[in-house]
């Protein structure tokens, strides 16, 4: 009777209705425990991976009781809790998922809610709150549960607010919000979800390391592989001084190098990025007078540089290509934006009447339509 009314404590207090003694004796595979399927989840940050591996319980229970509204502060208390078993006693956290452990994995260091994290794998374990949640990075990540949690073990605590979402039966994780650098999961289940935030500080850093390992192998037989690198370095502002080197071995590497407008036009921008001013400028020339210098590559070249605020440079590019190429489709916006970009309203109105006239179709006739209609307003505030 001791024994059933221990297991009783169990089932009821963790959600997580398994019995660790049969786990571990188990030698053949069998299904999940409580009907709790394994599920798992990742997302790259850049060259980051993140992964949470997890098993899922229900809303329901296995013998098919609704358990909505009694999931939180009940199935799950809130605080630590004595689940009966184990060594954590009455000092164990919720292993934020049923069954053994979850596993939070990052293959480089991250920061979590602003706090260091090394690269590796992580027993996920949650406080719970009814204002907010502690959620525990173990270094072990291989227990059953929580049933064996030591708190020395710990390598990160980080709190977060939890909040009110959409109905999930299943509890589950999900990416909510992702960027270049960053990325927010959040563990959803029943009416509730508990997002945190991980971020890489040095995602290009990461890109520009792997870059360079790979022009020591097939891309660096080619000009293309020293012009992307070099010019993914000069759009994220990373590595300037070695991407310099790099733009140049695309232009001249004997063998591999080749002279052309995007190579001419990347090293040019390099230079001018490493204080080069003067040959910045020649290469510039070169680059815009060269014979590849298409008229969409000189517009596209115009749109880039005003992206990175240099509209008088943008400009002479816009004016260079509608010298090249008169009247042609796009040059006649390229020269409504140049001249929008500094400010001679009359000009960039004029242009833009005339590129309205040769829009190649619907959607472009209307965005040209609006900048009409913008300009017009401008210049009547003047």
């Amino acid at each position: 009777m001791k024994a059933k009314g221990l297991w009783t404590v169990v089932f009821a207090v963790a959600v997580l209705a398994v019995v660790p003694a049969v786990a571990t004796a188990q030698v053949v595979t069998l299904p999940p425990d409580g009907k709790n399927q394994k599920a798992s989840v990742s997302q790259w940050i850049g060259l980051v991976e993140v992964n949470v591996t997890y098993n899922s319980p229900r809303v329901t229970a296995p013998d098919g009781t609704d358990r909505t509204g009694k999931i939180w502060g009940q199935l799950v208390p809130y605080g630590m809790a004595n689940l009966g078993f184990g060594t954590c006693g009455d000092q164990c956290p919720w292993r934020a998922g049923a069954n053994e452990n979850t596993v939070f994995l990052v293959s480089n260091d991250v920061k979590v809610e602003g706090q260091a994290l090394p690269a590796g794998a992580y027993g996920l374990h949650m406080i719970p709150g009814q204002e907010e949640w502690t959620v525990v990075f173990s270094k072990n990540s291989t227990s059953w549960g929580s049933f064996f949690y030591n708190q020395a073990e710990d390598a990160l605590r980080v709190t977060v607010k939890p909040k009110k979402c959409e109905y999930n039966h299943w509890l589950t994780y999900e990416f909510t919000e992702r960027q270049p650098d960053r990325a927010t999961v959040a563990l959803k289940w029943e009416y509730l979800e508990v997002p945190w935030t991980i971020a890489v500080d040095n995602a290009s850093e990461l890109y520009v390391e792997n870059v360079r390992r790979q022009l020591r192998n097939a891309p660096g037989f080619n000009w293309e592989g020293w012009q992307e690198a070099a010019n993914f370095c000069l759009t994220s502002k990373a590595n300037l001084k070695e991407a310099l080197s790099w733009a140049q071995n695309a232009v001249s590497l004997p063998f591999i190098g080749q002279e052309n407008f995007v190579t001419l036009r990347t090293l040019a921008d390099l230079q001018a990025a490493n204080g080069l001013n003067a040959e910045a400028r020649k290469t510039f020339q070169r680059a815009i007078d060269h014979p590849t210098a298409g008229v969409m590559d000189l517009h596209q070249y115009g749109r880039q540089l005003q992206a990175w605020g240099d509209n008088e440079k943008a400009l002479e590019v816009f004016e260079l290509n509608a010298k090249k190429h008169p009247n042609a489709w796009p040059v006649n916006v390229g020269l409504a934006r140049g001249y929008a970009g500094v400010g001679r309203t009359a000009k960039a109105l004029k242009y833009a009447k005339l590129a309205v006239a040769q829009a190649p179709d619907e959607a472009n006739r209307k965005n040209l339509e609006t900048m009409v209609a913008a300009l017009k307003a401008a210049g009547e505030t003047k």
